[in-house]
């Protein structure tokens, strides 16, 4: 290996090591899982622990998930070890940091380097919109760059500084195509609603990072940051390799999407343990895969997972023996309520946006079914509800929720969980009751609110598709993040736009959103010759 190599630690971990310094960015190494013991990395990082990891001079955390930032292994870490953080409106990552005891934590600011030796530094690349609190990692040490990219949906203006940055190309891209949500596989649908929404979400990532990494060109890039597993016997079918695609691909299945649309562009997965060499593109190999395969028969996947939940179960009995059900003399609905009403007056802006009826149907002996009404000016919750229609619906065991209401979990720890089951009627995403639950802080949601009222859709070049041969311009940047349609968009049927960045289509007639909610986008009969035209759709 040359001057520089970095290591795969599973799922989004990297060790990148230089004769001088070891960097660990988002390892997630302690064999507790994550979001209340429903993920595990796929394939199982036990074997790695120990001096490598443990003698490391500075940990980078991209973001708040438990995936990423995992508080056991950082609690175990020397004192002296900084963990450097990016710059986010909510400060959710330094409090959770302070109350496993680490006092040494650096904040960055977007761009801002953090110097490791003469010639060497690392910085951060948060997402452009706020709604989201994911940044991608950029570090230059022994003359090569690396891109970890994790979580983040960074654009390509971002990809294109940060090449300017370092003076050149990307000598190792890590991107992240498996999915991240509960949706949808904790929604009520069919069959074959299910298989449709999983394809469209999983081209849809695919297609995106493709898009980013055909004009970017790496030297090598990698697909990594999942997929998670599912260990707990409750959740385990929906592991990935056991039913066919979904929205957790594999590395194997993520690489050969990439080498079928980008022949040209060398790239490889790494499986934890293996190494690169940035310089040469030589790899090291462990030893310790000899015998495994990500290929192998469904059927093996599941010998394979049967036997790694086996060695988990003990954590995962922990999980559940610490959220006991509640009982009736609980006061779990009072204090429901509560939480929902202070949750819910966080944001007369957000509040504005809900105009629903979100409903929840609890189960154990302190729930019930409790209906929490959210629309401008109104916060009620009604603890003998059922009546009416609601927007949404989520059916939950008592013993999650009152982890919520009682602080020890946060809601979208609940919600990625999979430990819960849903639907919403009509059947559209709303980005701001999601923002609500997930974030519950008022520096977050006010971070959104500026970023939003500051947006002039009306000030940007429009962009010009060609609509089943009528040619159209339309806004600029998606409304709902900021993503440059130039990049995302892609008309699909003639008659709809979609943003890759998150799946949202609009209407080319109307410009209304059709899958979420919204602000529209503008369509109009062109109007001059200052529009620009989107890349091309991929196959």
């Amino acid at each position: 290996m040359g001057p520089v190599s970095v290591t795969a630690l599973g799922h989004a971990g990297l060790r990148i090591s230089t004769s001088r310094t070891t960097l660990l960015l988002d390892p997630w190494i302690s064999p507790t899982g994550a979001f209340l013991g429903s993920w595990f990395p796929f394939p199982d990082n036990s074997h790695l622990p120990g001096p490598s990891l443990a003698t490391a001079d500075l940990v980078v955390v991209s973001h708040e998930h438990l995936d990423h930032l995992d508080l056991d292994f950082l609690a175990s870490l020397p004192a002296q070890v900084p963990i450097v953080v990016p710059r986010y409106p909510s400060t959710i990552i330094q409090r959770r940091l302070r109350a496993i005891g680490r006092r040494e934590v650096i904040v960055l600011d977007a761009w801002e380097r953090h110097w490791l030796g003469p010639g060497e530094w690392l910085t951060v690349i948060p997402e452009q919109c706020p709604m989201s609190h994911d940044a991608a990692v950029l570090v230059h040490m022994g003359g090569r760059t690396v891109l970890h990219a994790n979580d983040a949906r960074i654009t390509l203006a971002q990809v294109r500084r940060a090449m300017v940055e370092v003076g050149g190309e990307i000598d190792v891209m890590g991107v992240q195509m498996s999915g991240a949500s509960w949706h949808p596989v904790c929604y009520e649908y069919d069959t074959d609603q299910m298989a449709a929404i999983s394809t469209l979400k999983r081209e849809g990532k695919f297609k995106a990072v493709t898009r980013l990494v055909r004009q970017t060109k790496p030297a090598l890039v990698m697909p990594y940051a999942g997929p998670p597993c599912f260990l707990d016997e409750r959740l385990f079918e929906h592991s990935p390799g056991l039913h066919g695609p979904g929205i957790f691909p594999d590395q194997a299945e993520a690489a050969q999407w990439l080498r079928d649309h980008l022949p040209l562009q060398h790239t490889e997965y790494l499986l934890p343990g293996d190494t690169v060499d940035p310089t040469s593109l030589l790899f090291d190999r462990d030893p310790f895969w000899d015998d495994f395969d990500l290929r192998h028969s469904p059927a093996a996947r599941r010998e394979y997972l049967t036997d790694y939940a086996r060695r988990r179960q003990p954590w995962i009995d922990r999980v559940w023996e610490a959220n006991p059900v509640p009982g009736p003399e609980s006061g779990l609905g009072p204090a429901f309520a509560e939480h929902m009403r202070t949750l819910g007056t966080m944001s007369e802006y957000f509040l504005a946006r809900l105009g629903l009826t979100l409903r929840f149907e609890v189960s154990g002996p302190a729930g019930g079914v409790w209906d929490v009404h959210l629309e401008q000016g109104r916060v009620e919750v009604d603890l003998e509800g059922g009546e009416g229609p609601a927007g949404y619906v989520l059916r939950m065991d008592s013993r999650w929720l009152a982890g919520v209401v009682q602080g020890r979990t946060r809601w979208e720890e609940l919600l990625l969980s999979l430990r819960f089951s849903a639907r919403r009627e009509p059947d559209h995403y709303n980005d701001y009751l999601v923002g609500l639950l997930k974030h519950a802080d008022l520096a977050a949601l006010r971070a959104v609110e500026e970023y939003e009222r500051q947006r002039d859709a009306a000030a940007t070049m429009p962009l010009r598709v060609d609509a089943d041969g009528r040619e159209l311009e339309v806004s600029r940047f998606c409304p709902h993040a900021g993503e440059d349609l130039a990049q995302t968009g892609v008309v699909v049927e003639g008659n709809r736009l979609r943003c890759l960045g998150h799946n949202f289509e609009f209407d080319l007639t109307t410009g209304e959103c059709l899958n979420a909610r919204c602000d529209p986008i503008t369509v109009r009969e062109p109007v001059g010759s200052d529009a620009v035209t989107p890349a091309s759709p991929l196959s």
